[in-house]
């Protein structure tokens, strides 16, 4: 995705769905909680408050509920890790993995993914800690 292989990165993805539940809910949880991490980071080490917005297609800010439902499961899932509770975290993957069309599903690891490479790319700019797992992948 970093690469503007959006099409390859989403058969990739796709093929995480298909090869199994588990394996996509272990990914999303990871990169959720990396996510979380580099916010906290971002955020003066979780002394300054995280505010999430979330835009429709036109630009126009809405409230949580009233995103899509891709959406809407990744920002729960990032505020739960944001404030330490994994557990909720999981459970927003779970819900949605049980209820969710597989296209719905990638579209929530996409989010994932971006905001994985758009927050590690901010903390590397600001010389704060990526995990070099990350940072290795972003040099690629």
């Amino acid at each position: 995705m970093q690469n503007g292989d959006e099409e390859g990165s989403l058969d990739r993805l796709a093929a995480v769905l298909r090869d199994g539940e588990g394996e996509a809910k272990d990914l999303m949880l990871l990169l959720f909680h990396e996510c979380s991490a580099m916010v906290a980071e971002l955020g003066s080490g979780g002394t300054a408050p995280v505010k999430m917005q979330v835009y429709d297609d036109e630009g126009h800010e809405v409230s949580i509920d009233d995103a899509d439902p891709p959406v809407r499961t990744a920002v729960r899932t990032l505020l739960a890790e944001v404030h330490g509770d994994s557990e909720a975290a999981a459970e927003q993957i779970e819900i949605a993995l049980s209820n969710a069309e597989p296209d719905e599903m990638i579209s929530v690891l996409v989010q994932a993914l971006r905001w994985t490479i758009k927050l590690s790319a901010e903390c590397l700019s600001r010389d704060l800690p990526v995990p070099e797992w990350i940072s290795s992948a972003l040099e690629d």
